[in-house]
């Protein structure tokens, strides 16, 4: 009884709100006419018609130049704001704040291409003068402006603020940090790279590249906060992903292989742990004359087993550069030697064939052929004899039923040969979980 009594009563205030907003009806000049909602920024074209801002602007961006309801062609493309009518729609929203219409907030004006470009132009005069106090209050405000709207961000970025930013961490990082209003304008220099800039342009990345710049993000990587960390790594992973030069330079910098190792140890979060495996990836496929170093170091640091352990219950992204990051490691004989130790890696790789994606099979395979090809340095048979164990030899076989790319499709084969070798003495035994999902091409 009181069940039935609580749901006649929910009805009851169901219908009630019902009725409200039956009742109340958005007066037709308050709505835009592109997104029918209410405008919270109302803005008049040239043609006298009257849009709320982001409507309008999505549909400037997408390369018009007409009016959407006169289809009249723009005789500019300025936006002017029409506060006769956003003080009416506030006025509206008072009066029907009863019925839970909220107010809608007075709109800030979105900053001018010209208003930006005065400011990046006083920043270069900064940056030529050594005004260190100018430059850090012109750095703020630009930060500030990016926080208020998106809109704002997309224009500080379209004239040029990250080659301009860059310039100036390029020009202040050659300074210690013995002034600390050095270290404040460093940090948010990179704070603005990162939240606004970032992918950056080839400017911009040549201007982080410098020795003075890549030593000035290290230290933030090594000793900064948690969040100039994440910053650092970043930064770094934009510049070595484009120019593979600077992967030998960035890996002899004093304690940057430490500060990637410990973002994989103690992670601060998934952006800043895969930017760390992607930087480690070029760095351990990098021509680099002192790559076997870089991988010996990795390998003394236990950073396998840290990846084996983050393949082992990760997402696809993750999974996919950890693999890349094994695959790279186990290049050389001092890798493989820390991948023969570890005796959960072949079931491990073994059980992601097929499982998680392309590219993880591709670089499990990878690694399963480098470890293999070597198995003469094993006893019995050592990494061949156990993947048949765990059914390698079914799995290779069904992905070349599936299909998969030349490379790897060498590497199967190969790895098929020499795991038939040892077919006749090992039993086989497979999941067929594994499976489950398979895409099939027939």
């Amino acid at each position: 009884m009181i069940s039935s009594w609580r749901r006649r009563r929910a009805a009851k205030q169901q219908n009630l709100v019902e009725n409200a907003s039956m009742e109340l009806t958005i007066p037709i000049h308050f709505r835009c006419p592109i997104s029918l909602d209410l405008m919270k920024d109302p803005v008049t074209l040239s043609t006298g018609t009257t849009y709320d801002r982001e409507s309008i602007e999505t549909w400037l961006e997408a390369g018009s130049t007409s009016c959407p309801i006169t289809n009249q062609q723009l005789r500019s493309l300025d936006l002017v704001p029409n506060h006769t009518i956003r003080k009416m729609i506030q006025d509206w929203c008072v009066e029907n704040k009863s019925s839970g219409v909220e107010r809608i907030p007075t709109p800030k004006i979105p900053i001018s291409s010209h208003q930006v470009l005065n400011i990046l132009s006083q920043l270069d005069d900064a940056n030529l003068g050594n005004d260190l106090d100018k430059s850090k209050e012109l750095v703020s405000k630009i930060m500030a402006l990016a926080r208020e709207s998106e809109r704002n961000k997309r224009c500080i970025i379209a004239n040029g603020a990250g080659k301009v930013l860059s310039a100036m961490f390029n020009a202040f990082s050659r300074r210690d940090f013995g002034n600390n209003d050095n270290y404040d304008l460093l940090k948010e220099i990179l704070s603005i790279l990162v939240i606004i800039i970032s992918p950056f342009d080839e400017e911009t990345r040549r201007n982080l590249s410098t020795s003075s710049s890549l030593e000035k993000i290290v230290w933030f990587l090594r000793f900064g906060s948690l969040s100039r960390r994440g910053n650092a790594v970043l930064v770094l992973r934009e510049v070595v992903s484009k120019d593979e030069d600077k992967v030998g330079h960035l890996a002899k910098i004093e304690g940057v292989l430490e500060a990637l190792v410990k973002l994989i140890k103690e992670p601060i979060c998934p952006t800043a742990t895969k930017a760390s495996l992607l930087v480690m990836y070029h760095m351990v496929i990098s021509s680099s004359d002192i790559k076997k170093v870089i991988i010996k170091s990795f390998g003394e640091m236990g950073l396998v087993q840290m990846l084996v352990e983050m393949v082992v219950d990760s997402d696809r992204s993750v999974c996919e550069k950890a693999l890349g990051v094994l695959d790279g490691i186990f290049s050389h004989s001092e890798g493989r030697e820390k991948g023969y130790e570890n005796a959960l890696i072949i079931p491990l790789l073994v059980k992601k064939l097929l499982r998680v994606s392309d590219l993880a099979t591709d670089f499990s395979v990878s690694i399963i052929w480098k470890l293999g090809k070597n198995e003469e340095k094993m006893e019995d048979g050592g990494v061949i004899v156990e993947a048949l164990k765990v059914g390698a030899f079914q799995k290779l076989l069904l992905l070349l039923q599936v299909g998969c790319n030349e490379v790897t499709k060498h590497k199967v084969t190969e790895l098929l040969k020499l795991l038939n070798e040892y077919r006749n003495k090992v039993e086989e035994c497979i999941d067929s979980l594994d499976f489950k999902n398979l895409k099939r091409p027939f």
